[in-house]
Order: C-alpha cells, then sequence, then structure tokens
C-alpha cells in the first residue's frame, strides 16, 4: 500500500516539519543574520549537492530579491580536486546538506574558515561533520528521513533559508506569510488521491521537461530530479526563457511539459510561454493557484492556497513530489529505494 511507505509519511509529515523549524530555528536565524550584519557580509557562497542545492537556488532568488545579497553556488571540486579556492573573504559560505556528511560541502566550509570567513550549516544532523564546521546552524528539525528521496528535508531547507532572509529583513509580513505555510501544504496534500488518478494517464511517459522561472526555477530542477530517482525517467528542468533559446524544438505532438507558474510578478511571462507550447502540441500539467493559467493546461494541478510568489516554492514542490510519488507507485517501483542510489552520497 501506498500509505505504508516511507516516502508517503515523509511527504505528509511536512507541515509539522515546517511548524518545528519555525518554533525552533527563528532564533538560530537571527543570529546568524546579526552576525552578518556585524561583518558587513554582502555575499552569499553556497555548498550543496543534490537537492541541498535547489534549495540553494531558491536561495539566489530570495536572498537576492529580498535581501540584496549576491549568491553563488560554490564549485567544491575547487576544493577538493583542484584546490585551487577563490577569495571567501567577507562572504557567508553556508553548506546545505540533509546528512552533513559530503566531504566536499564540509571542505567548502572548512576553507571559508580558514580564510576567516562566515560559516553557516543548514543540516538535519547539527553535530555532523558539516554542523561542526560552521559558527552557526539551522537545525532542519525533520527526524530520521528513511526514504532515499528527499521530501520533508527539502521543504525544511527552504523554510530555514527563508527564516534567515526574514531575520535579515526583520519585516513582520514577510514573518507572519511563513507561519501560514504549514497549512497551505497542508491544504495541498490533499491533492494526493487527484495526483494519484494522474499519474495513470503519464505510466509509460519516457521523457518530459519541467519549467519554471524565478523563485521556482528551483522547484523545476528538484522536480525534475524526483522524478528520475522516483520513476528513471529522462527528465530535464530549463527556465522557461533559457527553454526558447533552443531546446524548444525538443516540442512535438504529446510532448509532456511541467510548468509550475504560481501567481506573482513571473505569471504574466509565463501566459505567452504556455500558449507556445499548446501551439506545437505539447502535453502540458500546469501546476498553479491562477485559474485562467489552469484553464489552459492539459493536466491542471490547482494550488489551494495562495501564498506571495516568493514563499511559493514551498508550497509549489508538493504537487511534484506526489507526482513523482504515485508515478512510481502505478508503475510498481520501490519508492523508498530506487535502483542505483543510497540516501547519503559522499563525494569529493
Amino acid at each position: 500500500m501506498l500509505e505504508q511507505t516511507y516516502l508517503y509519511r515523509e511527504i505528509h509529515q511536512q507541515p509539522a516539519v515546517l511548524e518545528a523549524v519555525l518554533r525552533h530555528e527563528q532564533a538560530a536565524a537571527e543570529q546568524l543574520a546579526a552576525a552578518m550584519k556585524q561583518r558587513g557580509v554582502d555575499r552569499v557562497v553556497i555548498a550543496a549537492r543534490g537537492t541541498s542545492d535547489n534549495a540553494a537556488r531558491y536561495a539566489q532568488y530570495l536572498l537576492g530579491a529580498v535581501n540584496g545579497l549576491s549568491v553563488a553556488l560554490a564549485t567544491p571540486s575547487l576544493f577538493t580536486i583542484y584546490r585551487r579556492p577563490p577569495n571567501l573573504a567577507g562572504a557567508l559560505v553556508m553548506g546545505i546538506s540533509q546528512s552533513g556528511k559530503s566531504p566536499d560541502i564540509v571542505a567548502v566550509l572548512a576553507e571559508g574558515r580558514r580564510q576567516g570567513a562566515l560559516t553557516a550549516a543548514v543540516t538535519n544532523v547539527p553535530d555532523s561533520d558539516l554542523g561542526r564546521t560552521a559558527d552557526v546552524v539551522l537545525n532542519l528539525q525533520a527526524g530520521a528521513e528513511r526514504s532515499v528521496a528527499a521530501t520533508k528535508t527539502y521543504t525544511s531547507q527552504l523554510m530555514a533559508l527563508a527564516l534567515l532572509s526574514t531575520a535579515l529583513s526583520g519585516d513582520r509580513q514577510q514573518l507572519e506569510t511563513l507561519h501560514a505555510i504549514p497549512s497551505a501544504v497542508e491544504q495541498t496534500l490533499a491533492l494526493g488521491p487527484h495526483v494519484l488518478r494522474v499519474a495513470e494517464r503519464f505510466r509509460y511517459m519516457r521523457h518530459c521537461v519541467t519549467l519554471g522561472r524565478g523563485y521556482n526555477y528551483a522547484t523545476a530542477f528538484e522536480l525534475a530530479l524526483k522524478l528520475k530517482e522516483l520513476t528513471y525517467t529522462m527528465v530535464e528542468p530549463y527556465s522557461s526563457a533559457d527553454f526558447m533559446h533552443g531546446p524548444l524544438a525538443l516540442i512535438e505532438e504529446a510532448f509532456p511539459a511541467i510548468v509550475i507558474a504560481p501567481q506573482g510578478e513571473m505569471l504574466p511571462e509565463m501566459r505567452p510561454f504556455v500558449q507556445t507550447l499548446k501551439q506545437r502540441g505539447a502535453e502540458t500539467v500546469i501546476i498553479s493557484d491562477d485559474a485562467a493559467l489552469l484553464a489552459e493546461a492539459r493536466v491542471p494541478l490547482q494550488l489551494p492556497a495562495s501564498v506571495p510568489e516568493w514563499a511559493s516554492p514551498l508550497t509549489a514542490i508538493v504537487p511534484g513530489q506526489l507526482l513523482a510519488m504515485s508515478l512510481a507507485f502505478v508503475r510498481d517501483y520501490d519508492i523508498d529505494q530506487p535502483r542505483g542510489i543510497r540516501k547519503v552520497t559522499e563525494t569529493r
């Protein structure tokens, strides 16, 4: 039974986990924000892999748009293989890792400390190598995550980053928005039975694209990763803008295209893009809270709760998680133990 899998349980634990992050990690976020202000930090370098890398993509938009910070993704092989680390002085060097074990992520933080930079870890294991290397730790509060595919640790990473942004901005309305997110995620989980029916339509899908832009560029990447891990489907994530520069040639009749486009400043850009996909015959799956855009979908997945665009990745990924899980289930795959991969991957 689907409900007996670890993945199903962990996806449905997300509202409680997000509540725990809000309840227990605000002080750590404020401590880190104060240290950043004291040191005059104006740039952030983030080391991460896999799902955590997608959380880092969210941080690029969130900390850039809301807090005016330049955010770069680290290149860990510069530290571990080439041994030519860049100048990190004056930056916040952050590692994002569910386990806190990967040597390359730890190496980036260790080099940051050696250079005198402020360091932070976002991890589910505060006493891990990564946690011990950091000046400040944001604990994901997710408890044990038994399924190989990360779900509750991903959304808790997003929440931890959003808490940091809020602590930096001091915006009370931003904080109120975050406190509404667990309920919004709970409402979104009610889509489960509908998504399971939708999955039957795509049982024999062998390839597709996931498309988002702005804050939900990260969602496109995370959804693609979940589909790859759980369903063994060839999935390519794109910014909708990048997709028009060549990859659009992929689209032919019935080609599946999953579009993440909640309400916000990016929505007017996504409307003509969806029309272009339709004109070329794409099988459009649209994740949105905008009724007009959903009406253009072959398969609409309506977000039941609207939240500001900067917070929407916390809810918009949930239908994607449900879709990846449901598609794996209808294909009779091992949902908790996808072939060929492990829960903790240590790279250098």
